[in-house]
């Protein structure tokens, strides 16, 4: 089968496409996968310089999120039998035409929902869903300020936020990604500059937001810790600016304000304890939902450009000059039905 591969860390340059084996035999709770399309991710560029949280061993193939076909199950595994429709979360190994999974992190696509459609919800959707309800408890009525509201992450939570009754302005880059939140749910939106406290003050009647969610980090996160409502939840989830935030915690304490780190990898395995499997049965149930929401268009999660296996330079490039809405990634092998 074809895969690329990551012989050194590096730049993407030092990921060449490979012929080698298809994955042996699953184990007991393991599932061979025959991988369609799979994202690409602020993460992959990081994973292949070796300074992600997690490190794999080399040689390794990227990618951390893949829809497909599911090929052969282990003798323990009952969610799953070979041809279903599923998505799946990884450590690592999506860049390739069969992957081999733990089975606690791969979910079924229903019927009706295309697999492109289906990709960015096991990561984007899920850390913006178990964020909002598990680290911030979400209640109808309240206003979240999404940052980096434009793709991955941010979209999903402005949909998600949305969909579970709240207020929602958007915080984008550019009025096309602006325009994009407003029509996925956004009630206003703002630009990321030192306006943005006034603006979203004014949005609300002066009293600001009583949720922000940060995937952003850098300069960004000090404007919007001053558009917060007293008592607010602050949710940091990531750093796509690549500088983390300096918090002025003069105004945490003024104001009554909470800091919620949250990472996502915990519930899917990215930790040395690998807690995958005790999260399962919690975020199985999440992604039927959010799953569901897609299947009946109450969310349209969004890959806005696939490249083929070969391009993973310009699937990177076009993530990083921030032009991209909601989600990009590669075809691997589109027809993938046993």
């Amino acid at each position: 089968m074809r895969a690329l591969q990551c012989e050194r860390f590096g730049t993407v340059q030092d990921v060449q496409l490979v012929n080698r084996d298809e994955p042996a035999a699953p184990g007991p709770h393991e599932v061979v996968m025959a991988v369609a399309y799979a994202s690409v991710s602020h993460a992959t560029g990081l994973m292949i310089a070796g300074r992600y949280q997690t490190k794999p061993p080399l040689p390794f193939t990227p990618g951390t999120e893949a829809v497909g076909h599911i090929v052969s199950v282990g003798t323990a595994v009952t969610r799953f039998k070979p041809g279903d429709a599923v998505v799946a979360i990884a450590d690592w190994g999506c860049f390739a035409e069969q992957v081999k999974l733990p089975e606690y992190t791969v979910y079924a696509v229903p019927d009706g929902l295309p697999l492109l459609d289906a990709l960015p919800v096991p990561i984007s959707y899920g850390t913006a869903y178990c964020g909002l309800l598990w680290r911030c408890a979400l209640q109808p009525g309240e206003t979240v300020l999404v940052l980096g509201a434009g793709a991955g992450v941010g979209l999903a939570a402005v949909e998600l936020a949305a969909q579970m009754g709240a207020h929602v302005i958007a915080c984008a880059s550019t009025q096309e990604k602006r325009n994009e939140a407003l029509a996925r749910g956004a009630h206003g939106a703002v630009a990321p500059d030192a306006n943005l406290a006034a603006e979203v003050k004014a949005l609300t009647g002066g009293r600001g937001a009583d949720i922000i969610v940060d995937p952003v980090g850098g300069e960004l996160f000090g404007y919007a810790v001053r558009a917060a409502a007293h008592n607010a939840r602050l949710l940091s989830i990531g750093f796509a600016s690549g500088v983390l935030p300096t918090i002025p915690p003069n105004l945490l304490l003024v104001k009554n304000l909470t800091l919620h780190g949250f990472f996502y990898g915990r519930y899917i395995g990215w930790t040395p304890s690998d807690e995958r499997a005790v999260h399962a049965p919690a975020l199985q149930r999440v992604m039927e939902t959010i799953l569901g929401w897609a299947r009946d268009k109450r969310i349209r999660p969004t890959v806005s450009k696939t490249y083929p296996i070969t391009e993973l330079s310009n699937a990177l490039g076009a993530l990083h000059s921030r032009q991209v809405v909601g989600k990009v990634a590669l075809t691997i092998k589109p027809e993938t039905t046993p």
